[in-house]
């Protein structure tokens, strides 16, 4: 199995299909890298390289009780990047994925890079506030660890049915859906999941941002109700220098697993790659 270890001894579990222009992809809390399955297949299809890694403390990577912070991350990113010597990479990120995203340009630059594409993305800020009306209330973040923390596994269930929007209306969710959320958050640690929820919910990435210069694509559902769109992507898109923004009306926050919105999404992404 292929593992990249750390500059602290961590060993970090990443997949490597295809050959061609890299395409690295980030996955958000509390998944692995087996969430972009889809997406690297197409990647991969489409004649470039698609890799996907497992954060620390989540699936198949070293289950570490400590080191769940953003420049931790970034740094674990920058030595999957530098290991496997990848060059004129697009960093692909889902929500918690894009603070690891952001917080890698901020410490190592974009020398590597050839774009980037938040997904869902957590930037800048998701605790609300008042200069950040539009984030998400702090005793939001104090239940997520109280219920990862009182009984992990019905929370993941629960949880699953927000994450995907379930709970709308002529949604296309399905049970596989679910199933497949619930057994990836299995894999990540208590500690991950409570640590992380601390890490994303308080860190203003609006200093990593400003240092964007590759193009830059961003995708959120209208209707994300973990991430909300007006504290997130609506705020990126100006501070990033060379973005653009794509809205997908009805999208929940896990859409890129959804039948409909996930063909659409590896659709926009390969047009993407292609510029």
């Amino acid at each position: 199995m292929p593992f990249c270890k750390t500059r602290d001894g961590v060993e970090i579990f990443y997949k490597d299909w295809g050959s061609g222009r890299p395409v690295v992809f980030i996955h958000g809390w509390p998944l692995s890298g087996d969430a972009w399955q889809s997406q690297l297949k197409a990647v991969a299809d489409a004649g470039y390289r698609g890799i996907a890694h497992d954060r620390r403390g989540h699936g198949r990577s070293t289950p570490v009780y400590d080191g769940y912070d953003w420049d931790t991350f970034a740094d674990d990113l920058n030595d999957l990047i530098t290991g496997l010597d990848l060059r004129d990479v697009t960093l692909v990120a889902h929500s918690m994925g894009g603070g690891e995203l952001a917080r890698y340009i901020g410490r190592h630059g974009t020398g590597r890079l050839h774009s980037a594409v938040l997904l869902s993305a957590i930037t800048p800020l998701m605790l609300q506030g008042p200069n950040n009306p539009e984030g998400v209330p702090n005793e939001v973040f104090q239940q997520l660890k109280q219920g990862i923390v009182a009984e992990r596994s019905q929370f993941w269930h629960e949880t699953a049915v927000v994450f995907f929007g379930a709970n709308r209306d002529g949604n296309k969710v399905t049970q596989g859906n679910k199933d497949e959320f619930w057994y990836m958050a299995m894999q990540e640690t208590v500690e991950g999941g409570v640590a992380c929820v601390d890490a994303f919910a308080n860190t203003d990435f609006t200093d990593d941002l400003k240092k964007f210069d590759v193009p830059t694509l961003i995708v959120h559902g209208d209707d994300d109700q973990v991430v909300p769109i007006d504290a997130t992507a609506h705020k990126s898109v100006k501070i990033i220098p060379d973005a653009t923004l794509k809205v997908y009306p009805g999208g929940a926050h896990g859409l890129v697993l959804v039948p409909g919105y996930k063909e659409q999404f590896d659709k926009d992404l390969l047009d993407f790659l292609a510029k």
